[in-house]
């Protein structure tokens, strides 16, 4: 039964558990109340019975004294009796108005004569009902009982104990009723979060589109309650922001495989058909076989070019322990020249101007000088690749107290706006109809930027009207 009840109380609502727990609280504060008001009332009135006793015992004495006896009542229902005590016995005086029980009278007479102070008693007369008898001494040898009946007070205490049990029980289920309203309007905000927590578990949430519209805007519910709800949309926004993030990193790596395996079958598919020209007898004449040989191994030359910065790159975003990058002490500027060099070589159409400070000494910096060089030889490549003919291009060199800058800078056609927010994606061209002989993969600027990131730099794409300028930035490591 009792667990039974448990689990009742279990499948309530917080609001209707709540009122139950308050009332249950306000039955125990009326229950105390309502004892001790009745216990104090029962108190007093039977002080006043013994004061009214004590009264009418001053002139029942007189009347004992003068007559032996008490010759009249001094209320209805009122008992009195005169012994006479001696040898710790008491006899009663006739005539006497008293009870047909009375042993109760006789035996406090018997006491009062033992003792020097007045005695109260409550006792139950057989055929009467409870009493408050009073003794006092008349003369020596001669004790007054006075019996007052407590009907009254009996009677006042249960009209008071009446009066407690309906008006708290009243107070009672006025305080659970109106307690429960308000509550259920306190906690409304409650509620319309779990309407809204319903509504957002009905939502696809694999849709990569999805998005959590719903939020809790009812207001009201207290301090507290502001603050969940607070907590509580903060919690929506987050997700939802944590949605958009997926479903574009999602995007992204479709794209992204999309991108890697049309590169990967472009090369795959010219190896399969210089492969197939081996089947035909033109084919394996010795000149048609050099030239086919070439070819292959130029396609192959190229699939692992891409395979390499593809692995570099996922090196680089899973932030292994054992990074791609071998660091050592090397002189910024010297890089950059050698750099320099390898691109006049190799993009003799290209003047190139290098700024390395008018003179100023080396840049030291700790860096991984393949790597950096890999960045500026294709920063430079990109130079030469997206401009035409004659277009100059210059690489400027500065440090400061924030760290090294490498500038390449080309004046070119420039690269749309559309266009700047995705440069640096993988497989992004700005040109969709560039060939891919001439364009590369689209990989290189993604390597590049990831390359100097793992370096603890940065590389970004200025405006400047006129000109397409990339930003190398290095840390200038503190001194020692």
């Amino acid at each position: 039964m009792i667990t039974r009840l448990r689990r009742t109380y279990g499948r309530l609502r917080l609001g209707t558990r709540l009122a139950l727990g308050l009332g249950a609280l306000s039955l125990v504060v009326f229950a105390v109340v309502g004892t001790a008001l009745t216990t104090y009332m029962r108190g007093y009135l039977e002080r006043q019975l013994g004061d009214q006793l004590r009264l009418v015992q001053i002139v029942q004495t007189k009347d004992a004294s003068a007559h032996g006896t008490v010759r009249r009542q001094p209320y209805y229902g009122w008992y009195t009796a005169v012994y006479d005590v001696s040898g710790g016995s008491a006899h009663l005086r006739t005539p006497a108005d008293v009870p047909s029980d009375t042993a109760p009278l006789t035996a406090l007479a018997e006491t009062r004569a033992r003792t020097s102070t007045e005695l109260f008693r409550t006792v139950d007369i057989a055929g009467e009902g409870t009493y408050r008898l009073r003794a006092c001494e008349v003369e020596p040898g001669v004790v007054l009982v006075s019996a007052a009946p407590m009907a009254d007070v009996e009677a006042t205490v249960r009209q008071l104990v009446t009066v407690q049990v309906v008006a708290f029980t009243l107070a009672l289920l006025a305080f659970v009723v109106i307690g429960r309203r308000m509550l259920r309007r306190g906690l409304k905000p409650l509620s319309d979060m779990a309407y809204t927590a319903h509504g957002i578990a009905s939502h696809d949430l694999t849709d990569p589109e999805a998005r959590l519209p719903l939020r809790a805007d009812r207001k009201g519910g207290g301090p507290e309650v502001e603050e969940l709800r607070t907590a509580f949309n903060t919690m929506l926004e987050h997700i939802d922001d944590s949605l958009a993030v997926r479903a574009e990193a999602e995007q992204r790596l479709r794209r992204f495989v999309a991108d890697a395996s049309h590169e990967l079958r472009t090369p795959l598919m010219s190896v399969r058909g210089y492969a197939d020209l081996f089947q035909y007898a033109a084919a394996n004449e010795p000149a048609e076989r050099d030239r086919h040989l070439a070819r292959l191994r130029a396609e192959a030359a190229r699939m692992g070019v891409l395979l390499d910065d593809l692995l570099l790159l996922a090196r680089l975003d899973a932030a292994e322990v054992e990074t791609p990058l071998r660091c050592a002490g090397t002189d910024l500027t010297e890089l950059v020249r050698e750099a320099a060099d390898a691109f006049r070589a190799g993009h003799p159409g290209h003047p190139l101007t290098v700024d390395t400070g008018h003179g100023a000494g080396p840049v030291r910096l700790r860096l991984d000088p393949v790597r950096i060089r890999q960045v500026l030889d294709n920063l430079l490549t990109n130079a030469a690749v997206h401009t035409p003919p004659g277009t100059e291009v210059s690489l400027t060199v500065s440090a400061d107290a924030a760290g090294a800058y490498v500038r390449v800078t080309d004046a070119g056609p420039g690269i749309p706006d559309t266009d700047r927010d995705r440069i640096f994606d993988r497989f992004y061209r700005v040109d969709k109809a560039r060939s891919r002989d001439r364009g590369g993969s689209g990989l290189g600027l993604s390597v590049a930027r990831a390359l100097v990131e793992a370096h603890g730099g940065g590389l970004h794409l200025d405006r400047e009207e006129g000109l397409t300028t990339f930003t190398l930035r290095l840390a200038v490591p503190a001194p020692p």
